[in-house]
């Protein structure tokens, strides 16, 4: 199947055959469904704290957080051209045509209606304005919005549609206006310690343009706050790229015979997360932050899903001594693992004490992540579930495209689940001899996503590594927390900045 100039290809990527002919029999065999049993709620593997207790946990923070070194990891990478698609296909059908924004009725671009109506709220509108080359003003009043929109999106111009939401103005108050890079800096200055460490994943053509902003705000915040910033940049690595296959599953060539790789999504950030040194990760998505006016709560919860990750650590390294030192107190400890999520099946539980002592370390043994958990509101997304595998029932986070939603139970199942999955997430990434896991051996391989795409004309088949905080992690020790949707404020399209958390009201 492959010739000399494939062979060196890959030895060029750093992929070898056998992850080649792997991800090729994936192709072929595609991946299982996840066997959801049903799904988490409220005392039943999400965890719900009075307010007297949050208090606590939030005031001790600071003396847990001492001697640890706290990375803030933040997925970057990428154009944020997605948030845009309706602006894009609104200018593809109207072309230049002038737009009467009263008598408009066309209800597929209802969004665009409603971007113009309310362009001057945006935190952008300055930078737009003073970028046209002509009257910005007159432009609104004939209505030409195809015009605005290449001011906005083109890369001559604005070229919001070709940068990274990171560096997209999301927010505004009197004084400026803020990136959602900068409200990473915000937050990090508000709970991750003294010397705040953010770590952002991007693409290799923005990093000129990354670093340049990273400076400016560094010394406007070290000043502000008293503090000192560390930051790192990375990129996804090219040896995480999985072949594309025709629909007959054999190699996508380009026109020059060479094999089409594609990025593996975000799972192959289990790569790079895995590279950094650190105790504690918090990791959150870019575009999931708060104007100022609706982020203190947010702060609050991201200390108190860090005390409780400390807490439990504790308890896990207790039990791992426990048995290292011969005491065998099973019933205990099998009670415990049901709150890090896992449940035995009869299989393990018949286990000899010696079977049992292995498996319980070998369990215990694990990074451990706290995931924050809002109800479902009806957002697209994971959610948290308990699923069924060979040696018992553990706590996952699900996405939808895992689940088989011909067979009915499951398809209520995720009907019926109360709570989301927002990306809010706490990981303790060392064991109890404080030595660093390698988190790669702790990825469920058998989990991934594969979807039709097309390129020049020819239709492929693609394939995603196993989600970062799906697949990815699918071997941790896991506890849910429910938090409020408050801290959850993502913007997947323009008009997400729009809403009240994204808004100046002081």
């Amino acid at each position: 199947m492959f010739t000399k100039n494939d062979l060196s290809q890959f030895e060029k990527q750093k992929i070898s055959l056998e992850i080649v002919e792997t991800q090729i029999q994936n192709f072929e065999n595609g991946f299982p469904f996840l066997n959801i049993f049903k799904s988490a709620s409220i005392n039943d593997g999400i965890l719900k704290f009075p307010k007297k207790d949050l208090k606590n946990l939030e005031y001790s923070y600071k003396e847990k957080i001492k001697n640890k070194k706290i990375v803030k990891f933040v997925p970057a990478s990428g154009a944020a051209s997605r948030m845009f698609k309706e602006l894009f296909d609104f200018k593809k059908k109207y072309k230049n045509k002038k737009i009467s924004l009263e008598n408009f009725e066309d209800k597929n671009f209802y969004s665009v209606y409603n971007f113009f109506k309310n362009i001057k709220n945006f935190a952008f509108y300055d930078d737009l304005k003073n970028i046209t080359n002509e009257d910005f003003e007159i432009l609104l009043e004939k209505k030409e919005w195809s015009k605005i929109i290449d001011y906005f999106l083109n890369k001559e111009f604005l070229n919001y549609g070709n940068l990274p939401k990171a560096l997209l103005k999301f927010h505004k108050n009197k004084e400026k206006n803020f990136l959602s890079l900068e409200e990473h800096f915000l937050e990090g200055a508000n709970y991750c310690g003294e010397k705040v460490n953010l770590h952002f994943t991007i693409s290799p053509e923005h990093k000129n343009i990354f670093n340049k902003n990273i400076e400016k705000f560094k010394h406007f915040y070290e000043k502000k706050f008293s503090i000192k910033y560390n930051i790192e940049l990375s990129e996804q690595k090219k040896s995480t790229d999985i072949i594309a296959v025709d629909l007959e599953n054999r190699p996508f060539r380009e026109e020059n015979s060479s094999i089409l790789f594609r990025p593996g999504g975000h799972g192959a950030l289990i790569e790079n997360l895995n590279e950094i040194d650190a105790d504690i990760i918090f990791i959150k998505n870019i575009d999931n932050v708060a104007h100022s006016d609706f982020q203190n709560e947010t702060f609050i919860y991201k200390k108190v899903l860090l005390s409780i990750l400390m807490e439990y650590q504790k308890k896990i390294f207790y039990y791992i001594k426990k048995l290292k030192d011969g005491k065998k107190n099973f019933t205990e400890i099998e009670s415990f693992f049901k709150e890090i999520g896992f449940c035995f099946s009869e299989k393990i539980k018949n286990f000899s004490e010696l079977e049992k002592k292995r498996f319980y370390i070998k369990k215990l043994n694990r990074p451990i992540r706290v995931c924050g958990m809002v109800k479902n509101e009806g957002e697209s997304g994971g959610g948290p579930f308990w699923v069924e595998s060979n040696d018992g029932f553990s706590l996952q986070i699900v996405e939808s495209s895992q689940i088989d939603l011909n067979k009915e139970e499951k398809s209520n199942l995720l009907k019926k689940s109360t709570h989301f999955n927002p990306v809010d997430l706490v990981c303790g990434v060392k064991n109890y001899k404080g030595e660093k896991f390698n988190l790669k051996n702790f990825i469920d391989k058998n989990t991934g996503f594969i979807s039709k795409k097309s390129k020049n004309g020819k239709n492929l088949k693609a394939q995603e590594l196993p989600g970062l905080w799906n697949g990815a992690m699918s071997n941790w020790n896991t506890i849910f927390v429910e938090v409020p949707i408050i801290t959850f404020n993502p913007v997947k399209k323009i008009n997400d900045l729009m809403r009240k958390e994204h808004q100046n009201f002081s």
